[in-house]
């Protein structure tokens, strides 16, 4: 069997390994598992490979250290859940400079103190390549709720939370001119290096009446939205429209020089870490109110597809199976 896509690997776990009700209370499919307890817990893990998801010629230690960790709290903020705690798994090849590790554990560990989090475990292992493997686990705020991507209708309003396509504009530069980038485009450089989990915006989230769901977006709106939709069984698309984000300086200089829409640019996007969420329409004000950095992009709708200004988007964005970068 030929695998083409992360939707075909999927399906195949989903054939041999169908889930059983009653184990967990969210399973797969959104940004973590919930599992049932005193207090439910929300648990996610991933992997972050040299040469697939990051890059040692530009890539210091400290910043290997500091994403790993980052992308996988994202995750518990996508949910609105507090990170608690964390495994690590280690591959280790041979040949790594002397100080490569006190420099990854101290880009690691300061991350891991801002948000309160106890490494309580893991394994590590000699490997002919370096890779990290993480699962963390959270807990719901003070609200007591678990955001997940079900629940949206039509009608309902699309919202960003953080910049889209800022780190893809850094993730290019870097690709094209290596660590020189960060000369000419020091914010998308840093955006794309040391991404911040939306944790706090998460929590408020989670507090505010008629938020419906939420995300976190890593593999941009192009993948990630339609993830969203088939969460939510009475939409079948959604119309989008991108006047109310204020795109960065760098991003727009980049797309500039290259002839590209900034729009589109954004809309494939990729290792934002923002949240992409659903409210009520009477929910926006209170939303806006409480969350400066809050884009509305657009509205559910019943319609299938999904459409820039009317106009039908049909790329898929990032896949695990497609080249690197995107």
């Amino acid at each position: 069997m030929q695998l083409h896509s992360e939707e075909d690997f999927l399906q195949l776990i989903d054939q041999y390994f169908p889930e059983t009700p009653g184990s967990v209370l969210v399973g797969r499919g959104d940004d973590c598992c919930i599992l049932p307890g005193g207090s439910n817990l929300c648990l996610s893990t991933d992997l972050f490979l040299e040469d697939v998801h990051f890059r040692r010629h530009y890539f210091s230690p400290e910043d290997i250290g500091y994403k790993a960790l980052a992308v996988n709290i994202s995750d518990v903020a996508g949910m609105g859940g507090i990170p608690k705690g964390f495994t690590l798994e280690l591959m280790i090849p041979d040949g790594l400079p002397e100080d490569f590790w006190p420099s990854f554990f101290r880009g690691m560990s300061r991350l891991a103190d801002q948000h309160g989090l106890t490494l309580a475990g893991g394994d590590l292992s000699r490997s002919r390549y370096l890779g990290i493997g993480l699962t963390i686990w959270g807990e719901p705020g003070a609200s007591g709720r678990l955001l997940t991507r079900g629940n949206a209708r039509p009608g309902d309003l699309l919202f960003t939370v953080g910049a889209i396509g800022k780190a893809r504009t850094g993730l290019h530069a870097l690709e094209e001119f290596g660590a020189q980038a960060a000369n000419d485009w020091p914010q998308t450089v840093q955006a794309h290096l040391h991404p911040i989990p939306r944790v706090a915006e998460g929590l408020i989230l989670a507090n505010t009446p008629g938020v419906r769901g939420c995300m976190d977006i890593s593999d941009g709106l192009a993948r990630d939205l339609p993830r969203f939709l088939q969460h939510c069984p009475q939409s079948n698309g959604a119309e989008l429209d991108f006047s109310s984000i204020q795109h960065n300086d760098e991003l727009l200089r980049w797309t500039h020089q290259r002839d590209q829409d900034p729009d589109h640019w954004a809309w494939l996007g990729g290792e934002d870490y923002g949240l992409l969420g659903a409210c009520s329409a009477d929910a926006r004000q209170e939303l806006e109110k409480r969350l400066s950095n809050v884009a509305i992009i657009g509205t559910l709708s019943t319609t299938r597809g999904i459409r820039l200004n009317g106009i039908s988007l049909k790329v898929k964005g990032f896949d695990h199976f497609d080249s690197f970068p995107s």
